[in-house]
């Protein structure tokens, strides 16, 4: 009897982590909502924000009728689908990303008094519902994208186009949590850290094999870019029959494995600053 609760408590726990967060995300609704136009208004604003790279694009096309042998609709789609994994991440893992003010003011000590695991708690600390409005604008890019591409859609390229946003979304949270992991060594966000972030949102926007060999190489085998953008953007367009590019995503999932042993070793090394 003892064995068989024994058995039944990993997903316990995995049932009750995703109530706990969904809890952290009503509370933090709860809040946005006492002032509802200064939420639309932010929102609305994070919904624009990224139309200018949208613009950026349409003029170069109107001006040069390719980039490299891509088409305006194939960078497109290789845009969109770049920008609401981005947008995905930061939505889940905007914890991370103000995480240096939860060391400096000492509130991670607290954190880590909880019987609950550290990252679901930091998760949950920032949740920044406004930024559903840049999430919901990197939807939009997305239809569009997906239906003015020209591919021939069929059950294989489909479940790769996912299987690519929830890569994608894996790599940006990894990203994030790299730049956590800094904080405990140096109580500060270190700004050069929005290259894999920010930067990447930008440079992802053309096809990966357009900046040269070297990029490439680093976007394949150090931070894997190119396994949820350039490869499986092969497969979709047709430029490559091998159905092995469109699950070259999944393995992007295998970056959280570092990404999750170096917060492990910050946690060990953790002191706290006192305050």
């Amino acid at each position: 009897m003892n064995s068989k609760n024994d058995m039944n408590t990993p997903s316990r726990h995995k049932v009750s982590a995703l109530r706990l967060y969904g809890h952290y995300l009503s509370i933090h609704l709860r809040s946005v909502m006492q002032y509802k136009a200064s939420f639309l208004m932010t929102a609305f604003g994070q919904f624009l924000v990224s139309f200018n790279m949208f613009l950026g694009i349409y003029f170069m096309f109107d001006r040069f009728g390719s980039v490299e042998g891509f088409s305006y609709s194939e960078v497109l789609l290789c845009f969109s689908v770049m920008l609401t994994e981005y947008s995905l991440g930061e939505c889940i893992a905007r914890g991370f990303d103000t995480f240096d003010g939860m060391v400096r003011r000492g509130e991670f000590d607290r954190v880590l008094t909880r019987p609950r695991h550290e990252i679901l708690q930091v998760l949950g600390h920032k949740i920044e519902l406004s930024r559903f409005g840049k999430l919901a604008q990197a939807i939009v890019m997305f239809a569009y994208g997906v239906t003015h591409s020209g591919v021939t859609w069929n059950a294989g390229r489909m479940l790769t186009v996912f299987l690519m946003l929830l890569g994608g979304t894996a790599l940006f949270c990894g990203i994030f949590l790299i730049y956590a992991v800094l904080c405990f060594y140096t109580l500060e966000g270190l700004e050069f850290m929005n290259i894999l972030t920010d930067g990447a949102r930008e440079y992802g926007k053309y096809p990966i094999s357009i900046y040269g060999k070297r990029m490439m190489q680093f976007c394949t085998f150090i931070i894997p870019y190119a396994l949820v953008q350039y490869y499986p953007l092969l497969y979709l367009i047709g430029r490559s029959d091998n159905f092995l590019y469109g699950l070259l995503p999944l393995l992007a999932l295998l970056f959280l494995i570092p990404c999750y042993l170096l917060w492990k070793v910050g946690v060990r090394h953790y002191r706290s600053t006192g305050s």
